[in-house]
């Protein structure tokens, strides 16, 4: 019954976001990324979510593959066409959902801060960056074809230190402020690689991998 209750929980959520992302859309049709991101931004969550719930490894991995697979299934057919409605294309959203899994599969519940800190930092830091990038008139340039702002660019470094910072106060964990510049230029650095949305990927596995060389 508690794991029922959980699924209820963070399905409910996810159906949140949607609905969202779906208002959104409707209501700005010419801005094809603001929905997109609030789905982008909004799913980060499940994971200190299921964390708080005590969600079991079976069941944390049985949430990620079938999220995946549901992705997947989106970006063929566009049932819900605000997560995918952009004019570039990419596979971040899947590469987003492989990437909670494969965490999930390597660290849960045993780090669940490493799997916290990878995804905040992807949802929130990328998320934000991606907004303020496009709506903050400054010096941009392109990797790969995708293009990068300083506004963004700077958005996606302040909220990745905010997230280690705020998950170490968060579990006591001491404040190593180098080793947080360093994961926070890791995590700038792989995100400016954004091609067809390998960043999605990168992101929360470097960062995670960088909370564990900084706790250990």
């Amino acid at each position: 019954m508690t794991e029922i209750k959980s699924l209820l929980v963070i399905f409910g959520w996810i159906g949140l976001v949607l609905l969202a992302s779906i208002i959104l859309k409707r209501r700005f049709p010419t801005n094809k990324e603001l929905s997109r991101k609030i789905v982008h931004i909004g799913t980060g969550p499940i994971i200190p979510l299921a964390w708080w719930l005590e969600v079991s490894r079976e069941l944390a991995i049985f949430c990620g593959i079938f999220i995946t697979i549901m992705l997947l299934i989106n970006h063929r057919m566009r049932i819900i066409n605000s997560i995918e409605d952009i004019n570039r294309k990419s596979y971040g959203t899947i590469a987003y959902g492989i990437s909670i899994t494969i965490l999930i599969i390597l660290f849960w519940p045993s780090n669940n801060a490493a799997i916290t800190s990878g995804i905040l930092a992807m949802a929130f830091g990328d998320g934000f960056a991606g907004l303020i990038g496009r709506n903050f008139k400054s010096q941009n340039w392109n990797i790969l074809g995708q293009q990068k702002s300083l506004a963004g660019t700077l958005t996606m470094a302040l909220v990745t230190c905010i997230v280690l910072v705020g998950i170490a106060l968060t579990n006591g964990i001491p404040i190593d402020g180098l080793k947080i510049v360093l994961i926070t230029c890791l995590a700038v650095g792989l995100e400016q690689i954004s091609y067809m949305g390998i960043d999605n990927l990168t992101v929360p596995i470097g960062v995670s991998l960088g909370w564990i060389w900084m706790t250990t």
